[in-house]
């Protein structure tokens, strides 16, 4: 059991603004649940249907069977919001089973479910944004043809939105989150005073997709229902991933959003479950089970278009869970050195834009690939959110058996119940799932390990080199020699020069001449205006017969630094920095052709001068 503690900040004098400690940049536990919960929300939505759509194959005995399906999933629902939280008090930096398998799986292990989450996180958003558009063509056919600029522009959106940060999003998407749980729980509540459908307006004329000629229920039917209906279970880990998100107390706030989104998630799923056997509703072609409870609850009117337009809008904004999470992640794996360290940056709003980048430009290519179709995405979501939900649980329950706290062994056996049922899931999912486009999973994850040590061991040869955690030689002055490279007199050479003065003991000039008559003209005419300008910095004729810049400048530093042995040279390459950014186009590149020769050919210093205009 943690102990949180808050420090009280230093008195501020009157007049004065409090210090900015970024508290204000992150999440309250309301504002954490519209953030992180949107992908959980809206998988009442194809949860359900998932189930009716895989009993249908039993006829209308199958469906019988949908409340005992949900009550297991519901159940398993309980098992993990009461596991994460128990591994938000237990890993308060977030990262989730990541976090919990560093600690007590191993390396390999905790990298299998970082990979899991990541490829979750990236499918998340792709199945999200393709179901919410998909959602609006049906409503707007002759939008359907545009249906992958629709995805595009939507992720533009939700990434400007949370490049802005974290409780920005929150603020944007807590409406959309509101009026959809709103709406789910009003469906529910009129739909249980209904004795009978008001309207099967939606139903009419589509083909129903019952079987006709069965009616037996094995125990595989109802393990792939129930696998199906898992889907409903993914970003339940999304609060436990981004703990450091949450303003402080952190521990109680997450805390408090994981509940409320079991809670509120386990009700709907249950509220619907209820009224599909009530309303003994069929699953038919081109028409969500989700409408059809709205049809007969509400009749074919507006609350019936509340409903589909607030599906619609969640399904295309619950991709945000995964730009709340996935950054997070990413900064914790680079921290391990498991990942770029520029994933660990953070700009102001406590954003890690990199990681929002990062996780948008990946999702956009899945996009692209999938041509914004959803059925292409479906069979490979939430197969990696079950690995890490197994990972998380079988963690958990070395975590307690090696603290053996108060109640230890309940908790243990909690998690082990949970790391069973998650993982027949997973192997369900899986295996029933594997030829619909489950194998590319299978394939990326262990892509995804591997790229992970990758990283590890090139950080691994960098700290070798730098000699990082071991004492340094004490430093050791040096005589220094400044190379500069100069084509022409400008105020921006007299910077230059004036620059390398200070840093070095001796400095050069160096200009780079061709056989060329016409260049010759020019070297000339520089070698006059510099004896009239006498800077009191010599200026060394490079003569080379081809045309070439770097090659010629690098071939001299090299016989300076074999001439000279003790002097550490420095290649000192002035540049203009433009007032605007499109003016960048205007110049020649010729400091990024010496930098590169130089670096690739020598071990001298290189200081790149940027000269504002």
């Amino acid at each position: 059991m943690s102990v949180l503690t808050t420090e009280q900040p230093d008195a501020v004098p009157a007049g004065e603004e409090p210090p900015d400690t970024g508290e204000r940049h992150r999440l309250t536990a309301v504002t954490g649940l519209a953030a992180l919960s949107l992908d959980a929300m809206a998988s009442v939505a194809y949860g359900p249907e998932a189930i009716v759509l895989v009993l249908a194959a039993a006829g209308a005995h199958g469906l019988g069977f949908t409340m005992p399906v949900t009550l297991a999933i519901a159940a398993l629902l309980a098992v993990l919001v009461a596991s994460y939280r128990q591994v938000i008090a237990a890993f308060p930096d977030g990262g989730g089973s990541y976090a919990v398998a560093k600690t007590h799986l191993g390396a390999r292990t905790s990298l299998v479910a970082a990979a899991s989450l990541v490829l979750d996180y990236v499918l998340n958003v792709a199945v999200a944004v393709t179901a919410g558009v998909a959602a609006l063509t049906s409503a707007f056919p002759s939008l359907y043809g545009d249906r992958l600029w629709l995805c595009l522009a939507v992720l533009a959106l939700v990434t400007g939105v949370n490049l802005r940060g974290i409780v920005e999003s929150a603020k944007a998407f807590i409406v959309p989150t509101v009026v959809f749980v709103g709406s789910i729980f009003v469906l529910i509540a009129v739909g249980l005073f209904r004795s009978h459908p008001v309207s099967t307006a939606t139903a009419a004329g589509h083909a129903s997709v019952l079987a006709d000629n069965a009616s037996s229920v094995g125990a595989l039917l109802l393990l792939k229902a129930f696998a199906s209906g898992c889907a409903a279970l993914t970003g339940v880990e999304a609060i436990a991933n981004a703990v450091p998100s949450f303003r402080a107390p952190r521990v109680r706030r997450a805390q408090r959003a994981e509940v409320a989104l079991g809670a509120v998630l386990g009700l709907m799923l249950i509220g619907l479950s209820v009224l599909i056997g009530r309303f003994h509703l069929q699953p038919v072609e081109g028409v969500t089970v989700l409408a059809q409870l709205a049809d007969a609850s509400f009749g074919h009117n507006w609350a019936f278009y509340v409903v589909q337009f607030a599906t619609m809008i969640l399904l295309a904004l619950s991709a945000n869970t995964s730009f709340g999470g996935l950054p997070v992640l990413l900064k914790l794996l680079a921290r391990d050195n498991y990942a770029p360290h520029v994933f660990a940056l953070k700009a102001d709003r406590q954003v890690h834009r990199h990681g929002v980048l990062a996780l948008a430009v990946v999702s956009a290519a899945l996009l692209v690939f999938s041509g914004g179709d959803t059925n292409t995405l479906v069979p490979m979501f939430a197969i990696g959110v079950f690995v890490g939900f197994t990972i998380a649980q079988v963690g958990m329950v070395r975590h307690w058996r090696l603290e053996r706290g108060r109640g230890w062994r309940g908790k243990t056996v909690l998690n082990g119940f949970g790391a069973l049922l998650t993982g027949v899931a997973a192997v369900v999912v899986t295996a029933s799932k594997f030829t619909e486009g489950a194998w590319l999973i299978v394939i990326a994850l262990p892509l995804l390990v591997v790229a992970f040590e990758i990283v590890h061991r090139a950080y691994g040869r960098i700290g070798d080199r730098l000699g990082l955690g071991r004492i340094p030689e004490v430093p050791h002055r040096e005589r220094s020699l400044v190379v500069v490279p100069v084509s022409h007199l400008s105020r921006l050479t007299s910077e230059a020069l004036s620059a390398a003065t200070s840093l070095g003991d001796e400095v050069r000039a160096v200009t780079v001449c061709y056989p060329d008559a016409e260049d010759r003209a020019q070297l000339h005419a520089l070698e006059r205006a510099w004896a009239d300008w006498d800077p009191g910095v010599p200026l060394v004729r490079l003569s080379c017969e081809r045309r070439t810049l770097g090659r010629p400048i690098a071939a001299y530093v090299r016989e300076v630094a074999a001439g000279e042995p003790g002097t550490r040279v420095t290649v000192l390459i002035p540049e203009t920095e433009p007032e605007h950014l499109w003016q960048r186009l205007l110049q020649n590149q010729r400091g990024a052709v010496v930098a590169h020769a130089v670096r690739r050919e020598t071990d001298a210093v290189i200081c790149r001068l940027r000269f504002r205009l």
